[in-house]
């Protein structure tokens, strides 16, 4: 069997369906989309290439962000969210500028380099998974007009990270909103899926112009069934989320990060 009969034979839409819902519950129970889990696995277990991987995951992440905006609005009224519209233009305002460009170097990008590139922000994902569980909301660190250079400095940022990953950023973005500005946690949630959707569809759109884009013409039936299982998963995961303690629970996930990273390395 060649290697594209190979890879194409673990594309088949059950284990689409079971691997979304798995790595869904998994960003479900941290807050996230799951797309830092779900980029591995489209990359070790589905055989796609750096880049593909890249914008298959940015597809199913518009897809879980979009729906985590609905799926939060009994928690977070839409109210909360828009009054706080200056907050999330000042971040849109890096963001958006952030995820073209990003999305412009991944494409011009070596394969191998880039598998790197991904490792790397991989592992610096880890590292804020074991940091994260220890902040809390407060005094925003910033006010007046550096306030409003931060933010869009931190936005310019997180939009290079999230559209080279292909990811909505939110394990960024929810610690950036709670000390830069002195976000509650909740509201910090849904005010950075407010950011994300737009800063995704931009890198969302770069990509477009680049031939790999055509991934998803390609595996349009797989992307739609591991979106679905993605979806499914986000929702047990918010479920289990009272069961299963943070303490123990975002270790496991940073261990889970660190170790793909390094597969995804050595891939490259």
């Amino acid at each position: 069997m060649d290697p594209a009969q190979s890879a194409a034979s673990r594309r088949s839409l059950p284990a689409g369906f079971l691997g979304g819902a798995a790595i869904g519950t998994l960003g479900g129970l941290i807050g996230l989309g799951g797309a830092e889990f779900r980029l591995p696995l489209l990359i070790g277990l589905f055989r796609f290439r750096a880049l593909e991987a890249v914008i298959l995951n940015k597809a199913m992440s518009l897809v879980v962000v979009a729906s985590a905006l609905l799926f939060r609005t009994r928690a977070v009224p839409v109210d909360d969210v828009l009054s706080h519209w200056p907050v999330v233009a000042n971040l849109l305002a890096g963001s958006l500028l952030g995820a073209w460009f990003g999305a412009g170097w991944a494409t011009r990008l070596r394969s191998d380099t880039l598998y790197k590139v991904i490792a790397v922000l991989l592992a610096a994902i880890a590292a804020v998974l074991l940091l994260e569980h220890r902040i809390a909301g407060g005094a925003a660190l910033f006010a007046g007009p550096t306030q409003l250079v931060a933010g869009v400095v931190a936005g310019f940022g997180i939009g290079i990270f999230a559209a080279i990953l292909g990811v909505a950023g939110g394990e960024l973005l929810i610690p950036t909103l709670v000390l830069l500005f002195g976000t509650d946690i909740k509201l910090a949630g849904s005010l950075s899926l407010a950011v994300s959707l737009p800063t995704m569809l931009v890198g969302f759109a770069r990509y477009s112009r680049d031939q790999s884009f055509g991934v998803l013409g390609r595996n349009r039936r797989f992307v739609l069934v591991m979106a679905v299982g993605s979806i499914a998963g986000s929702f047990i995961g918010g479920l289990l989320l009272g069961v299963v303690p943070g303490a123990i629970l975002l270790p496991i996930l940073a261990a889970i990060l660190a170790i793909s990273a390094v597969k995804v390395w050595q891939h490259g």
